[in-house]
């Protein structure tokens, strides 16, 4: 999943837990796994380095391309937070501080998979297999209207089904 989808789904949990903000970092940080567990469109890593025999072994390498990916992560991690800002702290007038520790705990995962890459040791290898193991063997990457789509109806039901609570 993008970070803007973890973002939003994770402000959105936060706001469940809105005087806990530990409690919201937390179920940010799970709700990574259960999105990325949904078949879903990734954009292309330009820097990433892949082993087709062990993903464990997969890196990222620093150079010009790690430049733009970090520039493209960036800006969807910008989307992601100003969406999530919008939507629970301006309108909805929920704590930023809850809010962002949820977008936090949510990207959170993702961040943790490039520094397992560099630096391979505990506890970053075993969470890193946890999220190999969990993400969604179905890919969408070469369907990204159908992916984006996707993002949006998964969003979409996060927030109306938060909203029920």
């Amino acid at each position: 999943m993008t970070l803007t989808a973890h973002a939003i789904t994770g402000a959105a949990l936060a706001s469940l837990t809105p005087n806990n903000p530990l409690m919201g970092f937390a179920v940010g940080f799970l709700s990574h796994f259960v999105l990325d567990a949904i078949p879903h469109w990734d954009y292309a890593l330009l820097s990433r380095k892949e082993d087709e025999n062990n993903p464990m072994n997969n890196d990222v390498v620093i150079g010009k391309d790690f430049v733009k990916d970090i520039l493209r992560i960036a800006l969807d991690g910008i989307i992601g937070l100003l969406f999530a800002c919008f939507f629970y702290v301006f309108y909805l007038k929920y704590s930023l501080f809850v809010i962002l520790c949820g977008v936090v705990g949510a990207c959170l995962p993702d961040a943790l998979q490039f520094v397992q890459m560099k630096w391979r040791h505990e506890p970053f290898t075993s969470l890193r297999r946890f999220h190999l193991w969990i993400h969604s063997r179905i890919r969408l990457d070469n369907k990204p209207v159908i992916g984006i789509l996707s993002y949006i109806a998964v969003m979409s039901l996060v927030v109306w089904g938060i909203s029920l609570i």
